[in-house]
């Protein structure tokens, strides 16, 4: 090969795939040329919620296909939620050292890579393995996403940005269930794999030509695996004790031993941290009271949305009697205008600060599942309070991404962004886990609508109560307007 080095520094063709591409000069000359940042990085955005709504859309068809027990099936979800939430915080510690850009990149490559295998899988066991492969790709994708966004949109713009990225992720998600039918119908499950394929593809040639470089990256040093090996195990059981304890009862003597185990672990790995040099995450971080309270605040956030998102359907289908397409389609309202809400509450937080969208999202998330519960209307009403609470997410979730990424030293944004992202498949599985408990104990198994019904409102005042919570925790953070890093990635 061409040795593609410059004297002194030896670098070789194979080490320069370690070397984040300069974007072309017409682009990089472009006025807003950081708009087009902001697009590569909702492709991902959009390409990794569509995909995790598809294949729960999916399941029913893999369990009839690989004549697989429910719980078996479960684990082509579980595989990937497992191992995206247990590694996104060590790749944003990897990318604050060898570049954001160069690890986006290459997360569409292998998620390319994962998806295509998924998609020609000859078992289950296989699919389940390539479902771990996959993750590994949009744990590089996401644990970047919003770091890139903070370090190239200028500061005047920055919510706006996120908010357009929270948009692209909603889209995503809303879209989710009809893009998976569809696809189902049309070709059968391997096709919903092989759809991200091309999206991918276009992902990675976007993010080379349109992501500027990583600059004033961290000083490369010793990667702190001690650490990782105690943080991977930790996240994995608690996630799966989370995840299965409504399934095995929480009192079981495995997930106890899980939780305790995952806490143990936890100690484990927060004394490791406090005693090493070059930590995989820095426990400083969460001495800053803004980025404490907004992971805090955002985490309870997306146990309320994935809670409502798990409970609605059940009340639809057996406390009022609608199909199950039918059902879809009505709880398409709450992503759908989560993403209207979305950019208009970054381009306002732009101008008047992050509280008054944080507080005043989460009093309306609170109000309008309050309203649920209360009334539990009929169809019109009843959408138009789901669009209030998604409204309300769309106006807390782009606020408070700013605020924490914001609050954090321009080497650490990576891995802020990866405790942020990890923090996103916690909440959704704590809201999955929580809701289901709580509907259940209140009466959701009953074959009586009636008993569903209350069963429905119980639940959405215990999501209610979640939100103000989160609205006061928000709250409680210092004030003052978002702040953003400055010539981190600029050519």
């Amino acid at each position: 090969m061409e040795d593609v080095a410059f004297r002194g520094g030896h670098w070789s063709a194979w080490q320069r795939l370690l070397v984040e591409p300069k974007r072309p000069d017409r682009i990089r000359n472009r006025p807003g040329a950081f708009w087009l940042t902001v697009a590569a990085v909702c492709i991902g955005a959009f390409m990794g919620q569509l995909d995790a709504s598809i294949v729960t859309v999916a399941l029913p068809t893999l369990q009839r296909t690989f004549h697989a027990s429910v719980g078996a099936v479960s684990w082509v979800g579980l595989s990937y939620l497992l191992v995206l939430v247990a590694t996104v915080v060590a790749v944003g510690r990897l990318a604050d050292m060898w570049g954001r850009k160069l690890l986006y990149v290459y997360g569409f490559g292998i998620f390319i890579v994962g998806s295509a295998l998924c998609g020609l899988a000859p078992g289950l066991g296989w699919l389940i393995g390539f479902r771990a492969l996959q993750a590994i790709g949009a744990a590089l994708l996401q644990a970047n996403s919003v770091a890139i966004i903070v370090l190239a949109v200028p500061k005047p713009s920055l919510g706006k940005a996120i908010g357009i990225q929270g948009a692209a992720q909603a889209v995503g998600l809303a879209l989710g269930p009809t893009v998976g039918g569809f696809l189902l119908a049309a070709g059968g499950w391997r096709l919903i794999f092989f759809v991200n394929v091309p999206f991918g593809l276009l992902g990675m040639v976007a993010g080379v030509l349109l992501i500027p470089r990583s600059l004033n990256l961290q000083r490369p040093t010793p990667f702190d695996w001690s650490g990782f090996t105690l943080f991977f195990p930790a996240v994995v059981a608690l996630f799966a004790a989370i995840s299965f304890g409504n399934v095995r009862g929480w009192t079981s003597p495995s997930i106890i031993g899980l939780f305790v185990g995952g806490a143990g672990l936890v100690a484990m790995f927060i004394l490791r941290e406090r005693r090493c040099e070059h930590p995989m995450l820095d426990l400083r971080l969460f001495r800053q009271s803004r980025f404490s309270a907004g992971i805090t605040s955002g985490l309870l956030s997306y146990l309320v949305m994935f809670g409502v998102l798990f409970v609605v359907p059940f009340y639809l289908e057996r406390g009022v009697g609608l199909g199950s397409g039918r059902a879809g389609i009505e709880l398409m309202v709450m992503p759908a205008a989560l993403g209207v809400a979305a950019p208009l509450a970054g381009r306002l937080a732009d101008r008047i600060g992050a509280r008054p969208l944080t507080v005043g999202g989460m009093a309306f998330v609170a109000g309008g599942l309050a309203a649920l519960a209360a009334l539990r209307p009929g169809t019109w009403l009843f959408l138009v309070l789901l669009a209030v609470v998604g409204g309300g997410m769309g106006a807390f979730t782009p606020p408070n991404n700013a605020t924490i990424m914001g609050s954090v030293p321009t080497s650490q944004t990576g891995v802020a962004s990866g405790v942020l992202n990890m923090t996103r498949g916690m909440g959704t599985s704590l809201g999955l886990a929580v809701t289901g408990l709580i509907f259940d104990a209140a009466g959701g198994s009953s074959a009586s609508t009636g008993a569903v019904a209350r069963a429905f409102s119980i639940t959405c005042l215990a999501l209610a109560g979640a939100a103000v919570v989160a609205g006061l925790v928000a709250g409680a953070s210092e004030g003052g307007p978002i702040t953003v890093p400055v010539g981190v990635m600029v050519e």
